[in-house]
């Protein structure tokens, strides 16, 4: 049924009643005549109603349209149900009363059959009710229903009875006893107006437009009972028979409450929130009638003198309940307290037997409880703990963020907040904690906080251990590259932003001369312990404000943050190349004289850390390049001539582009549990004057002059094409190939990527693009964005070089990879140096921890090859495994099975 629909149907029903009224309400002789007039339309009108009724439920009950309505405790079926039989006794009581109004006049003061009728459709109408908006569940929520409602019936009882009744009774005299009899009606519909008056708030929100027309019928038709008991007393039609065309009305709303219901079912649910109104409806209407009662009783006993005997009866028995009410809040309250305690029992027992220490503590700090687990925790007595405020045990570092944490709760606050603060232990030291802090309530007395701390020490000091590994030289013990790196550009940053002059800032870069000889000759080992004695040396000549880093090999980087004019550079300089060859260094069984030659380069405006590393560095590869010997070289306009040479050989990169003159070797990655070949990593070479040139001495001037990108993009076709030739002839085979900073910045980088992957017909899950720290240190956030669309396409990613610098951890988190290629320089002296065998097999477990593939390079001896799979390392490739070669030779090597001995 549409709006309008009920409009009109709403419309109808008011025409209705005002036409009836007019016709009912002239001056009849005599109210059995005006009964007989009366009650057979309200007959007619509850007949309709009840088969408007039974018929709505007997559709529902075939075609279930009330399923969703059923879903939170309503039965509107049933309700229909009770209500048609409701209305069907109404029928019945009407009837039978049109016929006894002209039979007898005195029946209008005595009860009926018809009257009989009437009173049974009062349970009935509550059962149908009840359908709708369902009682309480439980014993002690329908008793609490029950009396709240009792006393709010025997207040209003009262407030009518000495508004209405009182007058006609002291008006009856002799026939006061008749009073009785035209009581009925009312107190039976108070009695059921005030038990289902409080269902209206607690009822479903599906049913509660059909609750609203159900409730508003019964009170029109509690109304025309009304008139009609005052008709009854009075002898005399009340304003002409008033009481039926209000009935009907009553009937008329009931009769169409099927059809006002078809629109929606009810208001959208609201969120609960606890705390409405509607959780305490009896309470507050028996509050209400209460109140009202008093008011009116105060003001009667003003005004009467006698009061009848019903008043005292109903006002003794609404004290009676209410004290049986009492009594019940009083067995709730108790309850409740046992549950209190029972929950602070159970704290206690959870915070004696958990691991973490657990406090309740004031705003300011004063301890009120501290599980006994604090004194093995921490080393201290419970009553120490308690004798001061907690605060005098935070590190003075940690206390700025203890009290503002303890502010906001006193603020109102409610969230809890997380805290890893230090706290000094019994023995004197320092523990690191993490703590997390949230209001603690009792009744009766002040909010307090409720802290858990856990003892995370030995993680802390875990995690320092990762970031020394991360930052740090293995061999050296020095800062690593990465370090001095983001240092020198943490540096320049800040004097920019401070305004400070940039030429005060500068980096040395020295190279120890000699050193591949003795590489050579003692190996790698003994190389190692002359790196440390150099180290040494060079840490016992740097003072404050300068940092000390191994750069790679045998370099060594000096960032000086601060310095007076430039001589004193180069004096530092001098002072450290002179450190180095000063005395001899201890090798085995014999000395070794080396010395060192460097390179200093002095910061400019707009220059970033980066580029003072690097004009550093050239300045100390300008020193290598004439002799060396402790050379020393600034860096100036001069060396760029070094620059126009590889622009020229850029130009005849461009030319080799152009003639095809770059070849592709292939060199495959092997499962080392099965020796498969799993994938192959494609390897640019340049055909240049009959002989090939390796990547090293091309790749830096091409990434230089931006050619990197369209030779990128050739290689990438090259390397698919033959890969997806061989996966037609079904090998099961991998691809993976470089990325360098200026391809994944270049425009159209991605869509580059998937129209090769297309054309090629290779899926995109085949292809790994492996990228090193520089592609991450370099614009991260760009290349970042630029990855991650990669992997959007299904493309797998590596970091190479993995373990040599500050990208290998730090940007895991920003960048999600597939797999991670330990840096050959690990693999290398795996046996050799128990620091680097540890820190590989830290960075095995990560991977897999992470659920990554972990890639050995470099695998030269089979002692590395035992050493990595004792470790759990996956996959490898090296010359052990397999030399770069080109498609044939692959092709050759693997056969079609895939495998290679090892």
């Amino acid at each position: 049924m549409t709006r309008t629909d009920t409009r009109v149907w709403l419309g109808g029903i008011l025409v209705l009643t005002l036409t009836y009224a007019a016709g009912t309400m002239v001056d009849v002789d005599g109210i059995s005549l005006t009964t007989w007039l009366g009650s057979w339309p309200v007959a007619v009108a509850s007949g309709m109603a009840a088969a408007s009724l039974l018929y709505s439920a007997r559709r529902r009950g075939v075609t279930a349209t009330d399923a969703d309505a059923d879903v939170d405790g309503a039965d509107t079926t049933g309700a229909l149900r009770y209500l048609g039989f409701s209305a069907l006794a109404w029928c019945a009581g009407a009837g039978i009363s049109s016929v006894t109004g002209l039979l007898s006049a005195s029946a209008a003061l005595s009860l009926t059959f018809g009257d009989l009728f009437a009173l049974v459709a009062l349970p009935l109408f509550v059962l149908g009710f009840t359908r709708f908006a369902p009682f309480p569940t439980g014993v002690r929520p329908a008793v609490r229903h029950l009396t709240d409602s009792y006393v709010c019936a025997a207040a209003l009882f009262a407030v009518v009875w000495v508004l209405v009744f009182a007058p006609l009774y002291s008006e009856l005299e002799e026939s006061a006893g008749l009073l009785g009899f035209a009581l009925v009606y009312p107190v039976a519909d108070i009695a059921v107006l005030c038990l289902l008056a409080p269902l209206v708030f607690t009822s479903p929100h599906s049913t509660r437009r059909a609750v609203l027309i159900a409730i508003g019928a019964f009170v029109i038709i509690c109304g025309a009972d009304f008139i009609g008991a005052v008709t009854r007393l009075l002898g005399t039609p009340l304003a002409g028979g008033i009481e039926y065309p209000v009935r009907l009305l009553g009937f008329a709303l009931l009769g169409s409450l099927p059809w006002l219901i078809r629109e929606r079912a009810g208001a959208e649910p609201r969120r609960i929130t606890g705390r409405g109104l509607y959780r305490f409806a009896p309470e507050i209407a028996a509050a209400g009638a209460l109140c009202v009662a008093t008011v009116v009783l105060t003001i009667a006993a003003l005004r009467i003198e006698g009061v009848a005997a019903v008043l005292p009866l109903a006002s003794g028995s609404a004290v009676v309940v209410l004290v049986v009410r009492l009594v019940g809040l009083l067995e709730e309250n108790a309850t409740l307290t046992r549950m209190v305690h029972t929950r602070e029992s159970h704290f206690h027992e959870l915070a004696r037997n958990s691991g973490d220490v657990i406090l309740v503590l004031d705003y300011n700090g004063r301890v009120f409880y501290i599980s006994p687990g604090a004194a093995e925790t921490f080393g201290y007595r419970l009553d120490d703990i308690l004798a001061e405020p907690v605060t005098s045990l935070i590190h003075p570092e940690d206390l700025p963020i203890v009290s503002e944490t303890m502010a906001e709760f006193e603020r109102g606050a409610r969230e809890g907040s997380h805290l890893r603060v230090r706290i000094r232990a019994g023995d004197g030291t320092w523990r690191h904690i993490e703590a997390t802090a949230s209001v603690y309530e009792q009744p009766g007395e002040p909010a307090r906080l409720l802290v858990t701390t856990r003892d995370i020490s030995a993680q802390v000091a875990l995690e320092d251990q990762v970031n020394h590994l991360t930052f740090h030289d293995g061999i050296t013990g020095l800062p690593n590259r990465a370090y001095v790196e983001e240092r020198a550009r943490e540096v320049l940053t800040r004097r920019e932003r401070a305004g400070a002059p940039p030429g005060e800032v500068a980096a040395i870069f020295l190279d120890l001369d000699g050193f591949t000889a003795v590489n050579d000759s003692a190996g790698h080992t003994f190389g190692d312990y002359l790196l440390a004695q150099a180290a040494r040396r060079l840490r016992g000549t740097t003072g404050s404000g300068v940092t000390l880093a191994r750069w790679g090999g045998d370099e060594f980087a000096v960032l000086i943050e601060e310095s007076a004019d430039p001589q004193q550079v180069v004096d530092q300089a001098e002072r450290l190349s002179r450190v180095v060859s000063a005395e001899p260094f201890q090798v085995a069984d014999r000395e070794v004289v080396l010395t060192a030659s460097s390179g200093v380069a002095f910061a400019e405006q707009g220059m970033d850390g980066g580029e003072l590393l690097r004009n550093a560095d050239m300045a100390m590869a300008r020193a290598k390049e004439h002799g060396g010997a402790g050379r020393l070289e600034i860096y100036a306009a001069h060396m760029h001539a070094r620059v126009v040479s590889r622009l020229e050989l850029q130009t005849e990169l461009r030319q080799a582009l152009a003639d095809r003159e770059f070849v592709l070797e292939y060199q495959p990655v092997v499962d080392l549990a099965s020796s498969r070949v799993t994938a192959v990593e494609a390897l640019v070479r340049w055909q240049h004057d009959e002989s090939l040139v390796p990547p090293a001495e091309f790749i830096g001037p091409a990434e230089e002059s931006g050619l990197i990108t369209p030779l990128g993009e050739w290689i990438l076709r090259e390397a698919c094409e033959k890969v997806a030739s061989w996966r037609v002839s079904e090998w099961d085979i991998g691809l993976s190939v470089n990325l360098s900073v200026k391809q994944i910045l270049s425009p159209r980088f991605v869509e580059t990527v998937a129209g090769v992957l297309a054309e090629s017909g290779l899926p995109a899950e085949v292809l790994t693009m492996e990228v090193d720290e520089e592609v991450l240190l370099e614009n991260p956030g760009e290349a970042v964005e630029r990855l991650a669309q990669l992997r959007e396409l299904g493309v797998r990613l590596a970091i190479d070089d993995f373990g040599m610098g500050y990208a290998s951890l730090a940007h895991l988190r920003e960048l999600r990879v597939d797999a991670i290629k330990i840096d050959p320089s690990f693999v290398r002296d795996l046996g050799n140096d128990g620091t680097v065998t540890l820190l590989t097999h830290t960075i095995i477990r990560l991977g897999q921890d992470l659920g990554m593939q972990v890639i050995a390079e470099g695998i030269e001896a089979p002692e590395q090859l035992e050493q990595l799979r004792s470790m759990g390392c996956g996959h490898g490739q090296g010359f052990l495994v397999a030399r770069p070669m080109v498609a044939s030779g692959v092709e050759a090597l693997v056969g079609g099975e895939a495998g290679i001995p090892l």
